[in-house]
């Protein structure tokens, strides 16, 4: 059975840094696009940072230059380190793996919270 886990969420202050870390059981990581997605309260899960199956990373515009996703295909993980931490930066983050010409299944993980006081 596919599972994500997600772990590094936590507190920190603005200016700060967290890494995140997403362990895959039950699949092959890296035939699947492996992103990182974040919620905040009241709003909609939005794309944060993916790598697709061929090609460079994609970010979203607001964590340009502060995250980077990274992977490790012998420990089936992907990660992400996060930067100069923003309070609007504040939300649960979501390890995904998504569909490519490979694999028409999606997978979630649990999420971790990220805080970021000021």
């Amino acid at each position: 059975q596919a599972q994500l886990v997600e772990s590094g969420g936590g507190s920190v202050r603005a200016g700060g840094s967290l890494r995140l870390s997403c362990s895959a059981s039950g699949i092959t990581f890296s035939i699947y696009t492996r992103g990182w997605y974040r919620q905040a309260p009241g709003k909609q899960r939005e794309l944060v940072a993916s790598i697709p199956l061929f090609g460079t990373p994609n970010y979203a515009n607001f964590v340009k230059g502060r995250f980077t996703i990274s992977t490790d295909n012998a420990k089936n993980a992907v990660y992400l380190q996060m930067d100069a931490l923003e309070p609007e930066d504040t939300a649960v983050y979501y390890c995904n793996a998504g569909r490519t010409a490979y694999t028409t299944n999606t997978y979630w993980g649990q999420g971790t919270q990220v805080t970021v006081s000021a």
